[in-house]
């Protein structure tokens, strides 16, 4: 997988895991191992832009993601024969947003960190929870995934 890391915040931050979490959510969602995708890890003030910008809501988030490839849980986009790699898109987040989260919820930190990595890249292959049902589809495929590493939702 070609995951590519930025970190443009102060929050310090253990990115080893999380790469490792990005790669192992991608193959576990079946993406051809040439996938690319962004994650970036960004402060209060830009997240606060890109919600107000792009979502139409004040104030900072957690976790956004911009999707390139439209696509469908369960089934993972395939690049047509000879064409390039699949590039899904771009997950932001804003780790000082989710470690207040954390520590209202009461729950460790890296669970809370890692749950929005893949909270991201589930929106990025076309997971939602707008739906109750959703939700509760979604939820459990986070809880799976962070099994893989030994990490529970929060």
């Amino acid at each position: 997988m070609n995951v590519l890391f930025a970190d443009e915040q102060d929050e310090p931050i253990v990115t080893d895991e999380l790469l490792r979490l990005a790669e192992l959510v991608l193959e576990a969602e079946g993406l051809e191992s040439e996938t690319g995708v962004s994650l970036v890890l960004i402060d209060e003030v830009e997240m606060a832009g890109l919600n107000e910008a792009h979502m139409g809501k004040h104030g900072p988030t957690d976790v956004l993601s911009f999707p390139i490839e439209a696509s469908t849980p369960g089934v993972p986009p395939m690049r047509s024969p000879g064409g390039p790699p699949i590039e899904l898109g771009d997950v932001f987040i804003a780790p000082s947003v989710v470690r207040d989260n954390a520590e209202q919820q009461e729950t460790p930190f890296d669970d809370e960190l890692s749950l929005m990595v893949v909270h991201g890249l589930l929106h990025l292959l076309g997971w939602d929870h707008e739906i109750e049902d959703e939700a509760i589809r979604m939820e459990a495929r986070e809880s799976e995934l962070l099994a893989l590493i030994g990490r529970v939702r929060p």
